[in-house]
């Protein structure tokens, strides 16, 4: 079907108001989810076609959170969706004041081949939910996961509601340029600037889930063993390709070295003595991203890793010891499974550097102390993160994941994913019983007294 045909069909549908029965919506959220339980192995296989990964991998970074997520949402979406009556001034009364969630309309879901099912889906689940009719774009880089997204949308949805548009670059294009009433992108930093362009052109409002450089914070005053088990686990996660994945750490110089060590240690641990050779470890999504991680390595700061194999598209995790913060891992975000260290003698420097640069996605900060805790979550700016750990803040449906600035604008997850794709309605009711006389002219200067009154 041709992208403008689709768009009005949508449109059409969209106009006869079905989608305003919240019991409508859920009912589709729940074969959703019942689908997605139906194609668990399809997934699991497309997964593994495109990125390498596991079946636990998969489960626990993406259906496992999109069916977390479509579980609170369903069983939230009524409430949600109630008026929500607030207190009303003085001046206005009798009245009542409320506000409404109403939907945009039509919106355009464009989505990353990094996490391809997750970062597809669960915007979508948010999108219906506030009672939106969707178009999704997935990326032509996991062309086996957007199939199976394609077979499960199908599947759920008339393509008049939800519908999934696959192709290249000139489809998403085409796809930005229709006047939609609300984009929804994730993916880098320099589309996203596109997409923002060309939202600009209709006012249409957008969210922008981008990415940045998510630096980690290891004080001395931390179980920094702890640390390294953790950071480790967060940047192989996807084999690096997280767009919150740690992508250089700044450890305090008094404990480097054993930092190091243990960080080898926990590799080692994780995938052998031959990564390359392990098939739970995922590979690069192309051969474009492996040659960009190829070029990122400086074989004079590899302390620990830096092998690869073009056949399969795996690169060894690799340490860099980080001399010059002008290297070549320090120019744009990693994407891939490299770490650079770098070491400071002040939390202060560290503040300084990060704040000296675009804001980032993330920010990691392992300490036992109060006093740097509260000096990074009030001095530096980022979209959200961890003390203690990596990644794990956004896996709840309690909180907002986004970015802030060049990482980028809007949250969802949970309640989140629903307010994203609500505009609320702000509605004064005002009683017919009771006129007062003191806001219609001719003013008088008992009408002023009076309303300095009611308006102080």
């Amino acid at each position: 079907m041709e992208i403008e045909s689709l768009i009005k069909k949508q449109k059409e549908f969209y106009n006869t108001h079905i989608t305003e029965n919240v019991s409508y919506r859920i009912e589709k959220l729940k074969k959703l989810k019942e689908t997605i339980k139906e194609k668990e192995e399809k997934i699991y296989d497309a997964l593994k076609k495109d990125l390498g990964k596991s079946e636990t991998e998969a489960y626990m970074s993406e259906i496992g959170m999109v069916l977390e997520d479509l579980s609170y949402i369903i069983k939230n979406t009524k409430k949600w969706a109630k008026k929500k009556y607030v207190s009303t001034p003085l001046a206005q009364f009798p009245s009542l004041s409320f506000t409404k969630a109403s939907s945009y309309g039509i919106v355009l879901i464009m989505s990353p081949w990094n996490y391809p099912f997750l970062l597809t889906i669960q915007p979508l689940v948010g999108a219906i939910a506030a009672g939106n009719c969707a178009i999704v774009k997935p990326s032509e880089y996991s062309p086996n996961t957007s199939n199976i997204i394609k077979e499960i949308i199908d599947n759920v949805f008339e393509e008049e509601y939800v519908s999934v548009v696959l192709g290249e670059k000139e489809v998403a294009e085409e796809l930005l340029r229709q006047n939609t009433d609300y984009i929804f992108f994730t993916g880098s930093t320099r589309v996203g600037k596109i997409v923002m362009e060309e939202a600009a052109k209709n006012l249409t409002p957008v969210t922008l889930e981008l990415g940045g450089k998510s630096p980690c914070i290891v004080d001395k005053n931390s179980d920094y063993k702890l640390a390294a088990k953790r950071i480790i686990f967060g940047k192989l996660l996807n084999c690096g390709q997280t767009c919150v994945a740690p992508d250089y750490v700044f450890v305090h110089s008094d404990i480097k070295k054993e930092f190091i060590e243990y960080m080898k240690e926990y590799i080692v641990k994780f995938l052998g003595d031959k990564p390359l050779e392990n098939t739970e470890y995922p590979k690069m999504i192309n051969e474009r991203q492996f040659d960009r991680m190829v070029n990122i390595i400086e074989k004079d700061d590899i302390v620990f890793g830096g092998n690869y194999n073009k056949e399969i598209l795996k690169i060894e995790p690799t340490i860099l010891d980080n001399k010059n913060i002008n290297s070549k891992a320090m120019q744009e975000e990693i994407f891939g499974p490299i770490l650079p260290v770098l070491t400071y003698e002040n939390i202060e420097e560290v503040i300084n550097y990060i704040n000296s640069n675009p804001k980032p996605l993330a920010l990691y900060l392992f300490t036992k102390n109060k006093k740097i805790e509260n000096l990074i979550l009030n001095q530096v700016s980022f979209g959200g993160g961890c003390i203690n750990d990596t990644i794990i803040h956004l896996a709840t449906t309690k909180m907002g994941f986004g970015g802030v600035g060049y990482s980028g604008i809007g949250a969802y997850h949970g309640k989140f994913s629903f307010d994203t794709f609500s505009h609320y309605k702000s509605i004064v009711k005002k009683s017919n019983l009771i006129d007062l006389p003191m806001r219609y002219h001719p003013y008088k200067k008992l009408n002023y007294k009076l309303i300095k009154i009611f308006m102080r």
